[in-house]
């Protein structure tokens, strides 16, 4: 098999303008675009704050766009997941479906995974009442009340999302104050349709052996628990990097890869990290496209200096 000049992991904003980059300066990149398509903006609904859009822009179709920008300059993208890779080996093995692709250079554009409670009666219901995914199960509560979890930014886009369907949104908070950026706190602050609980933690899940209905809650100041009834469980307390493949190969922090000051280069010569992946502070969509960028052009540079 031909040994690739870059390959790819990831269809994010990162891994797209990678893409984008590498194939215009003729590195024909292979992109394989993991297990969720697009990234974590394919589940979400109206993005605001990506330049060039006024007016706003649905997360898919932002992700659509990005991507057949990408294939008009020659970048081959492949809707396969990666099971493994060998970066102790030159060139690095990227192994799929049984497969191995050879590669001079890595992008590592695999973004970050949803948390979970960890609680009782959480997995049990996954797909029956839990849910990590707003837009992609929302319609699913139409005339319910639903619980949502968190305080930050995420939290209280699905907690406004929704109120399009449901008929109350609670948000349960753990501290006394919401992480989220003002406006998106306004917003969601003046919607009749939203409350809050803060000082408040999920206990467990409760359901009748087909769906959620309700959730035990503590309140961590007063250590009063208490049943709340609800039809569907939205969790949303962050996320962790996907970086399970690389532990023991590349050095990391907290599970996120570590990157060398200024730069995408990461602790093996030839293997560059961009997104959310390398990125435990920003995690914007913006913020991803330009470490893609910058994954690119360091990765432009170091085969130029092989040659």
């Amino acid at each position: 098999m031909d040994i690739r000049k870059v390959i790819i992991l990831g269809s994010g904003p990162a891994g797209y303008t990678a893409a984008l980059y590498t194939a215009r300066a003729g590195l024909k990149p292979l992109v394989f675009v993991g297990p969720q398509r697009g990234g974590q903006l394919m589940w979400t609904t109206e993005v605001e704050n990506f330049p060039g859009f006024p007016e706003g822009v649905m997360g898919p179709e932002l992700m659509d766009r990005m991507r057949k920008q990408a294939e008009r300059f020659g970048a081959e993208i492949v809707d396969k997941q990666v099971t493994s890779v060998n970066l102790s080996s030159h060139p690095f093995e990227v192994k799929v479906d049984g497969e191995t692709y050879p590669s001079q250079t890595l992008i590592i554009a695999t973004g970050a995974s949803a948390r979970w409670l960890g609680v009782p009666g959480e997995e049990q219901h996954k797909g029956k009442g839990v849910s990590a995914c707003a837009t992609c199960d929302g319609f699913f509560f139409r005339g319910k009340e639903v619980v949502v979890v968190g305080g930050g930014d995420a939290a209280l886009e699905e907690a406004t999302f929704l109120t399009k369907f449901a008929t109350h949104v609670t948000v349960l908070v753990r501290s006394n104050a919401l992480r989220a950026s003002k406006p998106l706190q306004q917003r969601a602050l003046g919607n009749d349709k939203i409350s809050f609980l803060y000082h408040t933690q999920v206990e467990e899940v409760l359901g009748d052996g087909v769906k959620v209905i309700g959730v035990k809650i503590k309140n961590s100041q007063t250590q009063e628990t208490s049943e709340l009834s609800t039809s569907g469980l939205f969790v949303s307390i962050g996320h962790q990097p996907n970086t399970g493949m690389f532990e023991g190969q590349l050095e990391l922090t907290k599970g996120f890869i570590v990157r060398k000051p200024d730069s995408s280069h990461t602790s093996v010569k030839g293997v560059f990290a961009a997104g959310d992946v390398a990125d435990w502070n920003y995690q914007q969509a913006i913020t991803a496209a330009g470490l893609g960028c910058m994954a690119a052009m360091d990765c432009e540079e170091y085969l130029a200096s092989q040659e």
